[in-house]
């Protein structure tokens, strides 16, 4: 007979695989509260190197394939790569403008060949990178976790303006019933249906958006049904040293970013983010851009929105995201699936997005709710999130400044994750003690399962 006690068998809430009745469905949203900003890179960039609808199509195609495949190396994970948390992958808009100056520069095989040397870079620092987790005390989690959650809304904006200057009432008028939608389904709907209630709130906001002329699923007809996604498409990769360098610098952004959102949600669900698996997720993230540069797309990073979802639902089971990149992976190979997807309005993907995105805030707040709000700490929050809000509410502001600068600062969430870390060394250095380093059997001995579980995300 086992003497095991219940306390120490009874699995952590990001073990737990959901029944496919639930895991579908919740999959299927962290798909929906990401697709906009998953295809985003390939159009833009695709776009201004002169690509024709074919290969837009294409690059499209190729970002939502591995996409799914590097949520679910991050998510299910394998050796000494992936953090093993709900977090769900795509490419980095950190990368938008180097990318768009090596293509016009030489070409896009230059680009690749970037991307594959940005991933190995990172796969061989991320060890020394995780080091620096020590630097992330509460002061500077809380901070980051509220600057992801206020920059994004900047993208929620985007969404329900179409990027224009200014929405038209019915959009305003989507976005705030989907907002609505969103909140009733938490309040008054059964507890499986409020774990999806974005998936509900999108599905009735395109349903009301139909009548209005607001959903396009003119593209339906003309995608295909099956796309083999094929490495070197559009050729060998080159590997220019000034384009390598610049996607360098890149890959540090992308680990200061994914270091935020995995802190994130290692603090939402309840399984803090050791140095160990710290270095996990970052080496993922590099082997997925290996495999982006190989598959004719670009550097990937933690969707910081998805952390959102995973606050708003209160599922934090990893298995989740391994079944929505499942889905993105079905998406690429699939263009006819992924033109109906494409197809729910932007206004309906905003009003959801006020959601995701004030929730990400709030998780932060909660972070900070830990600290001992002295004068200094004040200070380190107060400089964090202005600096963070520069580039967010005036986007042209570092236009005079050289890339390397814009390249860093441009991103609200690294310039602030960068001032809370420098703020709390130097206001509170004295303070900082190195952490233990992790074993080579750290991930062997969690906490037991009653004390993880306390504040878990359920």
């Amino acid at each position: 007979m086992s003497d095991a006690s219940p306390s120490t068998t009874a699995r952590h809430p990001v073990d737990e695989v959901p029944r496919f009745a639930r895991l579908f469905p919740l999959g299927l949203q962290h798909v929906l509260a990401m697709y906009a900003g998953a295809v985003a890179v390939p159009l833009i960039v695709g776009g201004a190197l002169g690509y024709s609808a074919q290969d837009l199509a294409f690059l499209i195609s190729a970002d939502l394939f591995v996409a799914g495949i590097a949520s679910i190396i991050q998510s299910l994970g394998f050796w000494r790569f992936g953090v093993r948390l709900p977090l769900m992958q795509g490419v980095t808009f950190a990368a938008v403008g180097p990318m768009i100056t090596i293509g016009t520069t030489y070409d896009i095989t230059a680009v690749f060949g970037a991307t594959i040397a940005c991933g190995l870079f990172m796969i061989l620092v991320a060890p020394f990178f995780s080091a620096l987790l020590r630097f992330f005390p509460p002061i500077v989690t809380g901070t980051v976790i509220l600057v992801i959650g206020v920059s994004l809304m900047d993208v929620a904006a985007g969404w329900i303006t179409d990027n224009g200057e200014s929405a038209t009432p019915t959009d305003l008028a989507l976005a705030a019933g989907t907002l609505l939608l969103v909140v009733l389904v938490e309040r008054f709907a059964p507890p499986a249906l409020a774990r999806v209630s974005v998936l509900l709130g999108l599905g009735l906001g395109t349903l009301v958006a139909l009548p209005l002329g607001k959903v396009d699923w003119s593209g339906v007809g003309d995608a295909g049904w099956f796309a083999l996604v094929t490495p070197f498409h559009f050729g060998l990769p080159t590997f220019p040293p000034a384009a390598v360098v610049s996607m360098l610098v890149v890959g540090l952004v992308i680990m200061t970013e994914t270091t935020g959102d995995m802190i994130a949600v290692g603090e939402i669900t309840g399984r803090p983010v050791t140095r160990q698996r710290l270095g996990d997720g970052l080496r993922a993230d590099g082997l997925s851009t290996v495999l982006g540069g190989l598959f004719n797309t670009f550097p990937y990073t933690a969707f910081a929105q998805n952390v959102g979802l995973v606050s708003l639902t209160g599922v934090g089971s990893r298995f989740v995201a391994t079944m929505a990149g499942g889905i993105l992976v079905v998406l690429g190979l699939v263009p006819k699936v992924g033109a109906v997807v494409e197809g729910v309005p932007s206004a309906v993907l905003g009003g959801a997005g006020i959601a995701l995105f004030g929730m990400v805030a709030a998780s932060g707040v909660r972070s900070l709710t830990t600290v001992t709000f002295t004068h200094r700490n004040i200070l380190v929050v107060a400089v964090s999130l202005g600096v963070a809000m520069l580039p967010t509410v005036r986007p042209e502001i570092y236009a005079e400044l050289p890339t390397w600068f814009r390249l860093i600062f441009d991103s609200g969430i690294s310039a602030g994750a960068i001032t809370a870390i420098l703020l709390n060394l130097l206001l509170n250095g004295d303070q900082l003690r190195p952490r233990p380093a992790a074993g080579p059997d750290e991930s062997q001995h969690e906490p037991d399962a009653e004390t993880e579980s306390a504040g878990a995300v359920r």
